[in-house]
């Protein structure tokens, strides 16, 4: 399979960023909601909080690099083709996926930065990116939380509409994202 996307299918280098990215996004919130088994204040607990802080902001690196794919690339298209209404909904999906990925990462780096606490990134120390305020931190962490909440229903829907695509739909949107090249 050639790295790069053809008319019919995703290339390798496009599945491989999109199955990473899965990846990433589930050490993401396994990471934090992890965390809940250990002790505030506990070096294991900590760990878990580090680690979401890091994966967040590696995804928003990833994203940043997909995008790029994204537009240097051609989409394989679907075959049979989506009602214009469907097309529509998809790239409102994707869209929304990736203001998702993006917003994320750099909120809770508002957060982090707000509450005045380090932004560990893989041995280095990220330069803050608002000024100290706790009140204002509490207050974004919130936000934070509630966004990312929405986010297991944003991920569940991806899912499941390729899912619906596959089995009920029966066009090859899914299989173009698969690693296994489709028959043509």
């Amino acid at each position: 399979m050639s790295w790069k996307n053809t008319t019919n299918h995703y290339g390798s280098l496009s599945i491989k960023m999109h199955w990473l990215m899965v990846l990433l996004m589930i050490l993401v919130f396994a990471s934090i909601e992890g965390r809940v088994f250990f002790e505030k204040g506990t070096d294991l607990r900590d760990l878990f909080k580090m680690t979401h802080f890091m994966l967040g902001l590696l995804v928003f690196i990833l994203v940043c690099a997909r995008i790029y794919l994204r537009n240097v690339q051609v989409t394989p298209q679907i075959t049979p083709p989506l009602s214009t209404m469907q097309a529509w909904g998809a790239k409102m999906a994707h869209l929304t996926l990736y203001v998702f990925m993006i917003a994320m990462p750099i909120f809770g780096w508002f957060v982090l930065s707000a509450k005045g606490k380090v932004i560990p990134f893989f041995g280095l120390e990220l330069p803050a990116l608002i000024a100290y305020d706790k009140p204002f931190g509490k207050i974004l962490e919130g936000w934070h939380k509630d966004i990312g909440s929405w986010g297991y229903y944003l991920i569940a829907f991806h899912a499941v509409a390729g899912l619906v695509h596959h089995y009920i739909q029966k066009d090859d949107t899914l299989i173009r994202m698969l690693p296994i090249k489709k028959k043509d």
